[in-house]
């Protein structure tokens, strides 16, 4: 059951003016994106996606609480000033859809991100949360590996896992393909030594 959530804009001051202090861990995970909310980026598969900075605040706000509903007018407050001059409704709507084109998701066939109509939007997707992970090369940085979550872990071993189990069907369908062409120029050849 979804409900409806209204986020208050976080003061200068403020708890909430922090992603960081609203997460209880550093690195937020769903499907094949990672969030680090210290450095602010936002990886699919380990490669850095570039996300504009309205994009980032509407996608942490709706990790925030994951499957309830994020209000429209909760965006708008949270990614735009009282005084400023913008139309509010089609920029929320932009900037959702930038959001759903980065996370390769759709508005007919959600993964990610649902409209719920006449309300706002929620995130739908699992998030897992993690203190550290593996060690990663991004633009010359490695992070470190102390405190690895075992989730990283393992999807790290079942990636491996899959690709050596690819490798071994692929060798095996070639073996299967190479003897029954061998097979087959056999019973040709045995075919025209006997017709003549």
């Amino acid at each position: 059951m979804n409900t409806a959530l209204t986020l208050k804009q976080a003061s200068p001051g403020s708890e909430r003016s922090s992603p960081a202090a609203v997460f209880p861990t550093r690195y937020l995970r769903f499907g094949m994106f990672q969030l680090d909310l210290h450095r602010q980026e936002l990886l699919k598969n380990g490669t850095p996606v570039r996300v504009q900075g309205k994009v980032y605040q509407a996608l942490v706000a709706l990790l925030e609480n994951p499957g309830a509903i994020v209000t429209r007018e909760a965006l708008r407050t949270r990614m735009w000033p009282s005084d400023t001059h913008v139309n509010y409704d089609a920029n929320v709507n932009t900037t959702v859809n930038k959001l759903r084109q980065i996370l390769g998701d759709t508005n007919g066939a959600p993964t990610f991100v649902e409209t719920i109509p006449r309300k706002g939007y929620s995130f739908i997707a699992r998030v897992e949360y993690a203190d550290a992970v593996a060690a990663t090369a991004v633009a010359g940085k490695a992070e470190p590996q102390e405190g690895i979550a075992s989730f990283w872990s393992r999807a790290h071993a079942s990636m491996f896992l899959g690709a050596e189990r690819a490798k071994i069907w692929f060798t095996a369908g070639m073996i299967a393909l190479l003897m029954a062409a061998i097979l087959l120029g056999a019973a040709i050849t045995l075919y025209w030594h006997r017709a003549f």
